[in-house]
């Protein structure tokens, strides 16, 4: 058995949505304003988070349920806030399904998709992520197809120059071709 650590189960955009949400932002490179922005390799889209819990009781907890499922389509469109946190949303066709089969236990929160790029609690973050939330509105990335999930542990990193999470690859489990 392993040691404990946060564990999450997510999907991350392709290369080509990455693109094309990075360039989006980057238009308006200048009004960043008081948020605490994701870095561009964390966007992540979560299906499960586990909590504290054992990597490789995750993995095997994953592996059947995970086996067999079709691969879903996905898109970003549209942005949204909730709770000091600005996001991206969510279009798709099997997603929830994926999510569904691996609901952590005892978790009865609806699924609700979503893309995090900031976060700000500070003096001035709300009405930036407001400012933020009807920029991107109307934004819409290419459609790909998921066709791994991975399971990415959580440990709180502090480097001096921030402080916050930072995801590694615990295990990737590939999806079938959509069906």
């Amino acid at each position: 058995m392993s040691d404990p650590a946060r564990l999450f189960a997510a999907v991350t955009p392709s290369p080509k949505v990455v693109s094309a949400l990075r360039e989006e932002l980057d238009r308006h490179l200048l009004e960043r304003g008081p948020l605490r922005w994701v870095e561009t390799p964390q966007w992540h889209i979560t299906l499960g988070f586990y909590g504290k819990d054992d990597p490789d009781g995750r993995v095997s907890w994953l592996r059947p349920r995970l086996a067999g499922l079709s691969a879903p389509t996905v898109r970003l469109v549209g942005a949204g806030s909730f709770s000091g946190v600005l996001w991206i949303g969510v279009r798709e066709h099997g997603l929830t399904e994926v999510a569904e089969e691996i609901r952590p236990e005892g978790q009865t929160r609806p699924f609700h998709p979503h893309l995090t790029l900031a976060r700000g609690r500070a003096s001035g973050a709300i009405d930036a992520i407001e400012r933020w939330r009807r920029r991107l509105a109307e934004f819409e990335s290419p459609e790909w197809t998921a066709a791994e999930v991975v399971l990415f542990r959580s440990d709180r990193v502090e480097d001096g120059r921030r402080a916050g999470p930072r995801y590694s690859v615990v295990e990737r489990f590939p999806l079938d071709a959509p069906g």
